[in-house]
């Protein structure tokens, strides 16, 4: 392996992972709240899968959609997060050119299936509470599935000029990554030719696809809200507003630290590199684990199933 940061090639068999930079002695100290993130991730959403397949009256179409988003948190941390344990526990810091390509499709893939599966469930929530009668003849299980493909054939088509495009530069500079993984704008910051292609494409991608999924969460909950704000009793509201409680906590914890970066890249440049991986790694890794946690913790029908499955397993 060589360590030289500047390297006469055009395409380099093998990127370098430099894990969080300024940060390498104490990589195995930052991997212990990681792993744990992990199992947390791997067994909740697991648990979620599980849960919905056993419980007959969670096959609908809130409970299809969490299904979904709990297989995509799973493809997230399954594609990143073991290659980042080993650059923290064994310094197994290079990666082939393609294998970093796939993993830069992968987690972009999968994390835009995210931000549609979001909107698909504020949908849902928003046929519910808005128009009840209306919901079981909307959203049926033929148009739950039809929903389900075109996230996934959005998130599939649209994210793949990003390894297309990024395979085509030449990489003269250096074919070091200061990431723990293969990320878009690092990838082709490491180019030597004009990637304003990769770069303004890559804007395309943030601003208007999950733009627009943020402009059509936030109509339809204002529109709930406004229906949860017309209900006569302070009951009534409590409990409509509880139904989709859990899901506003899982869209704060997608979005709000893609926010954060966004601010940091353009108003924070004299911050430490190490922070803005530091965050970058939150945005990628925190939602996956919150999301089955949340949803266990405030969604009654999956508490109740589960509290029923361990009764019945000490009985």
């Amino acid at each position: 392996m060589s360590d030289s940061n500047t390297t006469d090639f055009t395409n380099p068999s093998t990127f370098i992972l430099l894990g969080i930079p300024g940060l390498e002695a104490a990589h195995v100290w930052i991997s212990i709240p990681f792993c744990i993130m992990y199992v947390i991730a791997i067994f909740g959403n697991f648990t979620i899968l599980f849960t919905v397949k056993m419980e007959l009256s969670l096959h609908e179409p809130m409970y299809y959609f969490l299904c979904m988003l709990a297989v995509t948190d799973l493809v997230v941390y399954t594609s990143t997060l073991p290659n980042m344990l080993a650059i923290f526990w064994f310094n197994s810091r290079e990666i082939n050119f393609s294998a970093c390509l796939t993993q830069m499709y992968f987690a972009h893939c999968f994390l835009a299936m995210e931000s549609g599966i979001l909107v698909a469930m504020a949908l849902d929530r928003y046929v519910a509470i808005c128009h009840p009668l209306r919901h079981s003849t909307t959203l049926t299980n033929p148009m739950v599935a039809k929903i389900g493909l075109a996230v996934v054939l959005r998130g599939c088509i649209v994210i793949l000029p990003f390894p297309l495009l990024a395979r085509q530069w030449p990489y003269c500079r250096t074919n070091v990554i200061p990431q723990p993984y293969c990320l878009h704008i690092a990838v082709v910051n490491l180019a030597c030719a004009d990637t304003h292609v990769s770069s303004y494409y890559g804007l395309f991608v943030q601003f208007c696809l999950m733009g627009l999924d943020v402009i059509f969460i936030g109509v339809s909950y204002t529109q709930i809200l406004r229906a949860i704000f017309s209900l006569p009793t302070k009951d009534a509201r409590l409990k409509t507003f509880g139904t989709c409680g859990s899901h506003l906590f899982v869209i704060l914890a997608f979005y709000l630290p893609g926010i954060i970066i966004s601010l940091l890249n353009r108003f924070a440049q004299n911050v430490p590199l190490h922070f803005h991986v530091l965050i970058a790694n939150v945005y990628l890794l925190l939602p996956p684990m919150l999301n089955p946690v949340i949803y266990g913790v405030r969604t009654k029908q999956i508490r109740d199933r589960l509290l029923r499955l361990f009764t019945h397993k000490r009985a």
